[in-house]
């Protein structure tokens, strides 16, 4: 039987729950624990797939083909273990399920109700990995904030498992802020314990109270919290704040969070952590021995969240390289023919980011131009992909109308169309080409030679393609369709043959990098951006810093 443990958040949001339960099962399964995290969403939003990047941030997609919420990518970037459909769970997902039993008669006439009908089935989701056989223990991390109206439901499922369970099968982690008051020049425990009690009056009653703090607590502080929030001493924990996201385990481990958890689960014998890669890797990361500078071209910058794979796959390809990828964020709507070349000069490397509609796009062509022209690396996912087709259509085949049928239906030259299967489909939600699929890689190519494979799995997330209709006259024209799905011959992977680096992929390789398998495109293209740097005459060295989170 798996055990469970429910990581809780008050005061306010955005403190880390996700990092937080993401270290704790790091630890966990550093002592050869069998781990799995899931989220489960207050909102009513089926799933984050029709949500505006500035609403919710990036939309994660399992292999499995799920759209979900951006901590489902710290989970599988700290476990190294992808997750699916069932890591993430929203309301919209729940009520949807019981209104479907509802209709098909499945509750013989009785009356629905939010207890016991959608309570029930929220402990059936929260437990279904659980009851899989396939790990020791699942993590549940619960969105929003304690005290939220529409996360009532679920702090009332976990009180039911609460009590339902065994005393050592069940753990409850409440993550809270301990503000400093710089006018008075002190921590203030109030927030925490009227958080704590808020939870305790639902029922909800937490084991372990992990502070978010800015400054360290002191012995005393940590007494004050344990008595009013009715816990032991050992069991408040400082989550100070970090200079990485990829310093928290380890700050966790020192703190005794996983020692604390395994007591209360009642595991005996457990054996020491090995953090042996992690620790390297974060050696690596904070000690960097060159400096690049990429730009980063989109038009969600504004919000980091919203390309919060592609930047945490800098990181990971960073450290391999022993290199500090300096981001420079490039608004693609104020991106244009004439400020171009004031805008990017100063970059050793260009990624065209993903996206939809067309704001922004053709300044997204316009860097990928300047990318091309001037044999600066070139790194285009997804829509950034399909811009370098544009682009390339335009300034090299001379086709000057040409252009995508999702931004310009009446074009004369859609070298980028809608796939067939999406002609028909009207609801947007989870429509898309979705999830994990193959790709076959032309020997000889720059993909072949990154890869070091004929064929490999990476995961979608997009509705328009590379026109086939048009395949013989880019390749003739110096652009190869370097990899193609095998069964349907949709194109993945282009590239230029008269360029030192310059591919665009439609599928998202950001969401496969994890710390201990850096993504093989992300490490070539910095690697390719210190060449470049150091071609130019620029000096790449670079003293041993911190990598800032």
């Amino acid at each position: 039987m798996a055990k469970y443990i429910f990581v809780t958040g008050g005061v306010t949001s955005s403190l880390g729950k996700g990092i937080v339960a993401a270290s704790l099962a790091k630890l966990l399964q550093a002592r050869g624990l069998k781990v799995t995290i899931q989220k489960f969403d207050p909102y009513i939003n089926v799933d984050p797939g029709t949500l505006n990047p500035y609403e919710h941030g990036e939309c994660y997609v399992t292999d499995d083909g799920a759209e979900t919420d951006l901590d489902l990518g710290h989970y599988e970037r700290f476990l190294n273990i992808p997750t699916s459909q069932a890591n993430n769970v929203t309301t919209g997902r729940i009520y949807q399920t019981v209104i479907n039993k509802e209709r098909e008669g499945a509750y013989l006439g009785k009356t629905v109700q939010v207890v016991p009908h959608i309570t029930d089935e929220i402990k059936r989701r929260m437990m279904l990995l659980g009851n899989s056989g396939q790990f020791d223990v699942v993590i549940t991390e619960l969105g929003g904030t304690v005290g939220d109206i529409e996360s009532l439901p679920f702090v009332e499922a976990v009180r039911q498992i609460q009590w339902e369970l065994p005393e050592e099968d069940c753990v409850v982690v409440h993550l809270t802020l301990i503000p400093y008051l710089k006018s008075a020049k002190e921590l203030k425990t109030k927030p925490t314990q009227h958080s704590v009690r808020l939870l305790s009056q639902e029922g909800v009653h937490p084991n372990v109270i992990v502070c978010r703090t800015e400054r360290p607590l002191n012995n005393e502080l940590k007494k004050k919290i344990a008595l009013f929030c009715n816990v032991k001493p050992d069991a408040v924990i400082e989550a100070i704040d970090a200079n990485s996201i990829y310093e928290v385990p380890i700050k966790m481990l020192e703190e005794g969070l996983d020692v604390i958890v395994l007591k209360k689960l009642h595991y005996n014998g457990y054996s020491a952590p090995d953090l042996t890669k992690w620790n390297v890797f974060l050696d690596k990361l904070g000690a960097p021995k060159s400096k690049v500078s990429i730009g980063l071209v989109g038009k969600y910058v504004e919000l980091q969240d919203a390309y919060k794979s592609i930047l945490e796959a800098f990181v990971h390809a960073g450290a391999l390289n022993q290199c500090k990828v300096q981001i420079v964020n490039v608004h693609s709507e104020h991106l244009n023919a004439k400020n171009v070349q004031d805008k990017l000069k100063d970059l050793d490397g260009l990624l065209v980011a993903p996206g939809f509609g067309s704001r922004g796009v053709e300044g997204k062509i316009e860097a990928v131009r300047y990318a091309r022209e001037n044999k600066i690396p070139f790194f285009g996912i997804c829509l950034g992909m399909q811009m370098a087709v544009i682009e390339f259509a335009r300034n090299v085949l001379g086709w000057v109308d040409a252009h995508s049928t999702e931004m310009d239906a009446s074009t004369s030259r859609p070298v980028i169309a809608l796939m067939d299967e999406q002609k028909k489909i009207k609801n947007k939600g989870g429509t898309m080409r979705l999830g994990a699929y193959a790709c076959d890689i032309e020997e000889g190519t720059l993909a072949n030679s990154i890869y070091q494979s004929n064929q490999i799995s990476e995961r979608h997330r997009h509705r328009w393609e590379f026109n086939n209709n048009y395949i013989n006259d880019f390749q003739h024209a110096g652009m190869m369709t370097s990899g193609k799905n095998p069964a349907n011959g949709l194109v993945e992977i282009i590239e230029l043959k008269e360029h030192p680096f310059f591919i665009g992929v439609q599928y998202h390789p950001e969401l496969k990098s994890t710390v201990e398998n850096p993504h093989p495109i992300f490490v070539s293209f910095v690697k390719a951006a210190k060449e470049y740097a150091a071609s130019h005459g620029k000096s790449v060295k670079q003293t041993v810093e911190k990598q800032s989170a």
